[in-house]
């Protein structure tokens, strides 16, 4: 049966469900008195839909409250056990696999590390090496809790790059400053011994996730236009505007900052990457005279850098360091700037284990020669501000890409088949979330 504007009755009934998820989620508990109002549903609906969800575990009772005169009004919330995503973060020193229950706490979680510097990046992101990392750490985390796979809703995997997505290969994924050119990542990892086919694969860019946790449950939290940063290794960023409430990855470390610049991981020449990236951070260091730690990961060298330029002993700062870190900051501020002009943002949010180390130190430096460089309308009404939910935001952002799906198609699993993209109406769940 198909309503007067072309919506059948099931995507009434499914719309109607993901209503009352989604203020669940975000508000519960609640009685449903008030989830009436708060979805804009009639009490019948609400009455049908509750009725439903409880049936199918997905909601269960959490107390009471007094009611004016009348008996006492039965709380409802969000059953955290009905349901497991896992989140997969494909980084610069390891690959972070975590299992969360509905609500989004930690039920495990498995590290995977990667080559040190010292291996070069392109070997680090050695393709089948990443694949096997994220097929054995899902096991991991999927025994560690005692849990079979039938009870995923899916796995979300942040990675770097521009990600594809394709109806009949799936996810492909596009970097070329790791070396991965049309990596067919999701075909890579099904298999007749990993995750039955019914369970999707949700694969984006790292500084999407990372953006969507941010304005889930971050910093981000009420903006409607706002820009997050992954600053790690590389630059990324994720632009949430009115017209697109998702979030979209730009590829924001390949800006040319400097013409006949540096070359880039990417190949080309003056990309901010080259000259803001942890990594060509730590390479500046040394051509400047610098010694950054050999043979170790570039969270520890970075460290040490930071280190020599801010002594904490009270002794005398390394001239070098400093100079490099402060030249660092004009080129991120600079780089700033140009999301500024380009998406008048409410909020710009740096993240990332790299910005997050940086930040404290330097992030005032940073948003001066930000403001400065930027138009004066837009540069006066933005915020620029760490964000809030740590180094390992991007894997709760990879877990939410299935739990936003799974709200948006009314607490429905996804069809058997290739993993799809995310429902279009997924869109109006981070929309609720920001509003």
């Amino acid at each position: 049966m198909t309503a007067n504007n072309g919506r059948t009755v099931r995507d009434l009934r499914r719309e109607n469900r993901a209503a009352v998820l989604r203020r669940l989620y975000f508000d519960g508990p609640m009685s449903r008195y008030s989830l009436a109002p708060a979805t804009g549903l009639s009490s019948g609906s609400i009455s049908n839909v509750v009725t439903e969800l409880l049936a199918e575990e997905l909601v269960e009772e959490a107390g009471s409250v007094d009611s004016d005169g009348g008996r006492p009004r039965t709380l409802l919330r969000i059953a955290p056990h009905s349901g497991h995503m896992i989140g997969v973060d494909v980084g610069e020193t390891r690959v972070r696999v975590e299992l969360f229950d509905l609500a989004l706490a930690e039920r495990a979680h498995a590290d995977r590390p990667l080559p040190t510097r010292g291996a070069g990046h392109r070997d680090r992101y050695d393709s089948e090496l990443i694949a096997g990392h994220i097929r054995d750490g899902i096991a991991e985390v999927l025994e560690a809790a005692g849990l079979t796979p039938d009870r995923l809703l899916g796995v979300g995997i942040g990675v770097p790059g521009i990600v594809e997505h394709s109806a009949e290969g799936g996810a492909v994924v596009h970097c070329q400053p790791i070396g991965w050119e049309a990596v067919p990542l999701e075909r890579m990892l099904r298999g007749p011994d990993h995750l039955p086919q019914e369970v999707p694969y949700f694969i984006e860019n790292g500084a999407k996730t990372l953006g969507q946790a941010e304005m889930w449950f971050g910093a981000g939290r009420g903006a409607r236009n706002a820009v997050v940063v992954l600053f790690g290794s590389g630059v990324g960023a994720c632009v949430v505007t009115e017209d697109v409430e998702h979030g979209r990855a730009v590829e924001w470390g390949h800006l040319t900052v400097r013409v006949r610049g540096r070359r880039c991981r990417c190949g080309a020449l003056g990309c901010l990457e080259a000259y803001a990236g942890a990594e060509a951070l730590l390479e500046r260091w040394q051509e400047a005279g610098g010694q950054p730690p050999s043979d170790t990961d570039e969270e520890t060298a970075l460290t040490a850098m930071l280190a020599a330029a801010y002594p904490e002993d009270g002794g005398a700062p390394d001239p070098v360091a400093a100079a490099v870190l402060a030249e660092t900051a004009e080129y991120l501020g600079a780089g700033l700037s140009d999301l500024i002009n380009l998406f008048q943002p409410e909020r710009i949010l740096i993240g990332g284990w790299a910005g997050l180390q940086l930040g404290a130190r330097f992030l005032d430096s940073v948003r001066r020669h930000a403001l400065s460089y930027a138009l004066p309308y837009p540069s006066g009404r933005v915020g620029i501000d760490l964000g809030a939910l740590g180094p390992d935001a991007v894997t709760v952002g990879a877990a939410i890409l299935p739990l936003a799906d799974f709200f948006a198609r009314g607490g429905r699993r996804v069809p058997a088949g290739p993993s799809p993209e995310p429902s279009p109406a997924w869109r109006t769940t981070l929309g609720t979330r920001l509003a």
